[in-house]
């Protein structure tokens, strides 16, 4: 196997305009696209494609079509994760996924940030801080996580929230930008009735 090419972590580096970044994030992009044009219901021939594209890969992992990444390798995922239509992860640091991770439609993790400095940012100077998602985390439709964002064991992410600080475990955070509402008690388990069949 090819020794992948690593980003530079939490420090200004040339990542724009980069033709060694560029050679990576195109291959992705190639194996993306082949992913995306998959039968959304063909499991296993999505399955080997996603083992190509990812570092690591847990059991009865599904990623709706179409999903796009950076470079794949930098992306691991624990068991039962689904991830619903549009997912996006710019992954030049690592992007972690616990066990039992949901993602709603239309989310962004992303690692990368570009340069506050006019001139520095029109050289391509950019800086990328991983994230990582704890076990059993919901991200509702249309959230945004930035670089260097943790969100802790069991939370939820309400839709359209924009994570830019880290989130603690157990609580349930919404909003731009994103802060905890409330912990989660077991008094959510009876928030809806269950139904219970005929």
């Amino acid at each position: 196997m090819n020794e992948k090419v690593k980003v530079p972590l939490n420090c200004l580096f040339q990542g724009c305009y980069n033709p060694v970044f560029e050679e990576e994030i195109s291959k992705c992009k190639d194996k993306c696209y082949q992913y995306n044009q998959l039968n959304p219901n063909d499991r296993e021939t999505q399955r080997n494609l996603l083992a190509q594209i990812l570092g690591e890969m847990g059991e009865n992992v599904i990623f709706t079509p179409p999903f796009w990444c950076d470079y794949g390798y930098n992306i691991s995922v624990g068991n039962d994760f689904y991830s619903n239509h549009n997912l996006i992860i710019t992954d030049g640091a690592k992007v972690s996924f616990g066990n039992n991770v949901f993602i709603g439609p239309n989310c962004c993790f992303t690692t990368a940030e570009h340069a506050i400095d006019p001139e520095q940012r029109k050289a391509g100077m950019e800086i990328a801080k991983p994230i990582t998602i704890g076990n059993n985390v919901w991200i509702g439709a249309g959230s945004t996580i930035l670089a260097g964002v943790t969100i802790g064991d069991h939370s939820v992410i309400g839709a359209g929230s924009v994570v830019t600080k880290p989130i603690a475990s157990n609580v349930v955070a919404v909003g731009v930008p994103c802060r905890v509402m409330r912990q989660i008690t077991e008094e959510d388990k009876n928030r809806y009735p269950v139904y219970k069949g005929d």
